[in-house]
C-alpha cells in the first residue's frame, strides 16, 4: 500500500473535477456508468472492476460493465460484449445475502476494502476463486463502495480488484485515500444517475399524461382517436425526409433527438382541445344529428301525412256517389309524392362535397308542408332548426357547430401554453397550434404566414390535412382514394394552403405512399402517376 503524494491527490481531485462536468453533461447512462468505472479504475490504478446495477425487483445485483486489464476483459458497456449474471441479494428464504462481499456493501450502503480476499474469512469468494481457477488469474485486493442516491436508495456498487504499485507494478491493498476517493467518486456518480432517472421518469410521465389525453379523446371518439395516433406519425416521417435534403430551400434543415421528441409530443397534442368539443358535434355524422338522428322525427312525420291522405280518402269514399276509383288514383298519386320526398330527406340527410342550391330549395319547399301533431296543433312539417340543417351545402356541420369544431385549435393553444414548459420542449405550443394555418395568411386561429410559422408546423399542416383526407373512418365521409387526395393537396400546395417545398418533399419522397401501405385500406390505394399531381414536377 503506498500513501499519495501532494501532486498525486491533485490530480486525482482534477480528475473528479473533470468527472463532475462530464455527468452533467452526459445523457447516456450506459456511456456514463462505463466513464464512472473508467474513472475509478484508474485513478486507484486498479487492474480491474465491476459495476453492478440493482435488478427492478431490488433482489439481485446484474453484472452491468466488467473489465481487466490482464486478461484483456471488456463486457457490457460500449463493448458491446453482453454480460450476465449477478449476485443474489436474498437466499431463498427471503434472508439477507451477508456472504458475497457487493451484496453486503449493497445491504448495509457501506465500503469494504479487503487486502487479500484469499485470507479473508468473512466473505465467501468461492465464486472469485473459481474465475481465477477458469482464468489462471490471482484476485488479490478487493475494494467495494454502494452508490445511494439521496433518499438513500441504491443505485449500484462499485468494485475494483487488484490495486497496482505504480512504481513495482505489484499487486498491492488500496489504501484508505483510495477508499475515500473512490466513496466522493460514487457519490457523485449516484446523484448524476439519480438525477438522469428522475429526468427520465418526469419525461416518462408527460408521455403517459399525453397519451391519457389522447385515450381520453379516443373514448369520446373512436374516429378522432385514430387522427390523434396517425397525425404525430405522418409528421415524423415528413419530418425525417426534410431533414435529409441536402438541396432546396429546406436543405439547412436539422433535427435532433431532443428537436424530434419535442416535435413527437408536439404532434400527440396538436388535438388535445378536442376534449372540450362536444361529442355530438366531433362524430355529427348526419345533418339532423344531435344526441342521436332526428330523422327519425321526420320519418313520423311523413308516416303521419301518409296516414291522414288514406284516411281522407276514406272519408271520401263514405260520400254518397263517391269515385272510388278516381280516389284511390289520387291517393297513390298523393302518396307517391310523400314517399319520393321522404327519400330524398333522408339522402340530404347524409350530407356530402356540395349540396346543389335547387336541392336546397326543395328541402324548403317540403318544409312548408303543414301537419298535425299530437297535441292537434298544426305546424309547419320541418321547424327552422331542421331546415338549417338539412340545407348545410358543404357536409354535415352548421356555421355555428363548424366553430365549435375549429375552436379546438383555439383550445389546444389555450391548454399547451399554460403549461410550464422546459426549455428543450418550448416550442410545442407553437408547433402544435399552427396546423390550421395557411401560408397565405388565410389560416386560423392567428393567420400567420409562412414566414411567420416553423418548418415543424408547417410539416404538421400536410400530415393533418392528409390524414383527415385519406382517413375511412369518420361519421361523415369516407375516406378518399390516394389519388385524390394528393389531387386536393397538390392544389392547396399552389393556392397558398400548404407549403409547396414540404409538398415536393413528401411528393419525391414517396412518403404517401410508405404512410398508404402502412395506414390506408388497399382500396384507397389506386395507381398515382406524379406527373399529374398539380403542383409538383418529377
Amino acid at each position: 500500500m503506498q500513501e499519495l503524494n501532494q501532486s498525486q491527490i491533485a490530480a486525482r481531485l482534477d480528475q473528479l473535477t473533470e468527472l463532475s462536468v462530464q455527468l452533467g453533461s452526459n445523457h447516456d447512462t450506459d456511456s456514463l456508468l462505463e466513464r464512472i468505472l473508467l474513472v475509478a479504475k484508474g485513478m486507484t490504478n486498479a487492474d480491474g472492476g465491476t459495476l453492478y446495477r440493482p435488478g427492478e425487483d431490488m433482489r439481485q445485483l446484474n453484472f452491468h460493465i466488467l473489465l481487466n486489464d490482464t486478461l484483456n476483459i471488456h463486457q457490457g458497456g460500449s463493448s458491446g460484449v453482453p454480460v450476465s449474471g449477478g449476485v443474489p441479494l436474498y437466499d431463498d428464504q427471503g434472508e439477507k445475502n451477508l456472504s458475497a462481499v457487493a451484496a453486503y456493501a449493497a445491504h448495509f450502503r457501506l465500503s469494504v476494502n479487503i487486502e487479500d480476499v484469499y485470507k479473508a474469512d468473512v466473505f465467501n469468494f468461492s465464486g472469485m476463486v473459481k474465475f481465477d481457477q477458469l482464468r489462471g488469474y490471482h484476485s488479490q485486493s478487493i475494494l467495494t463502495v454502494p452508490m445511494s442516491d439521496h433518499e438513500g436508495e441504491l443505485v449500484g456498487v462499485l468494485q475494483l480488484i487488484n490495486a497496482k504499485d505504480p512504481a513495482t507494478g505489484g499487486i498491492c491493498a488500496f489504501s484508505q485515500t483510495d477508499q475515500r476517493f473512490i466513496e466522493a467518486l460514487a457519490a457523485q456518480a449516484a446523484v448524476a444517475l439519480t438525477h438522469q432517472r428522475l429526468i427520465f421518469q418526469l419525461e416518462e410521465l408527460l408521455e403517459s399524461l399525453v397519451n391519457l389525453i389522447n385515450i381520453g379523446i379516443d373514448e369520446k371518439s373512436p374516429y378522432t382517436g385514430r387522427h390523434c395516433q396517425f397525425v404525430p406519425e405522418l409528421t415524423m416521417m415528413l419530418a425525417e425526409a426534410v431533414h435529409h435534403t441536402e438541396t432546396g430551400p429546406l436543405a439547412d434543415f436539422r433535427m435532433t433527438d431532443a428537436d424530434r421528441k419535442e416535435l413527437w409530443l408536439a404532434g400527440l397534442l396538436h388535438d388535445c382541445g378536442k376534449i372540450t368539443t362536444p361529442v355530438h358535434v366531433v362524430d355529427k355524422a348526419t345533418k339532423l344529428e344531435t344526441i342521436f338522428d332526428r330523422i327519425a322525427l321526420i320519418d313520423t312525420r311523413f308516416e303521419v301525412l301518409l296516414r291522414d291522405a288514406e284516411i281522407a280518402a276514406l272519408r271520401r269514399k263514405l260520400e254518397a256517389g263517391s269515385d272510388h276509383a278516381a280516389i284511390d288514383q289520387e291517393l297513390a298519386a298523393q302518396q307517391a309524392t310523400l314517399r319520393a320526398e321522404r327519400d330524398f330527406i333522408r339522402g340530404a340527410n347524409v350530407g356530402g362535397e356540395g349540396m346543389k342550391p335547387e336541392d336546397q330549395e326543395r328541402v324548403r319547399g317540403i318544409g312548408q308542408r303543414r301537419w298535425t301533431g299530437p297535441d292537434g296543433a298544426e305546424r309547419a312539417f320541418l321547424d327552422d332548426d331542421e331546415l338549417m340543417n338539412l340545407t348545410i351545402k358543404f357536409g354535415t356541420l352548421t356555421d355555428a357547430e363548424r366553430k365549435e369544431i375549429n375552436n379546438h385549435i383555439v383550445m389546444s393553444i389555450k391548454m399547451l401554453e399554460a403549461l410550464p414548459w422546459p426549455k428543450h420542449l418550448k416550442n410545442v405550443p407553437e408547433f402544435a397550434g399552427g396546423h390550421h394555418e395557411r401560408m397565405d395568411g388565410k389560416g386560423y386561429p392567428r393567420g400567420l404566414t409562412k414566414e411567420q410559422m416553423s418548418v415543424q408546423a408547417r410539416v404538421m399542416a400536410i400530415a393533418d390535412i392528409f390524414e383527415a383526407l385519406t382517413a375511412k373512418d369518420r361519421p361523415y365521409k369516407k375516406g378518399k382514394m390516394l389519388s385524390e387526395s394528393l389531387r386536393i393537396l397538390g392544389n392547396f400546395s399552389l393556392n397558398g394552403h400548404i407549403d409547396p417545398d414540404l409538398f415536393d418533399i413528401f411528393i419525391r419522397n414517396k412518403i404517401y405512399m410508405e404512410f398508404a401501405h402502412k395506414n390506408m385500406d388497399e382500396k384507397q390505394i389506386d395507381f398515382i402517376d406524379e406527373a399529374k399531381i398539380p403542383g409538383y414536377t418529377p
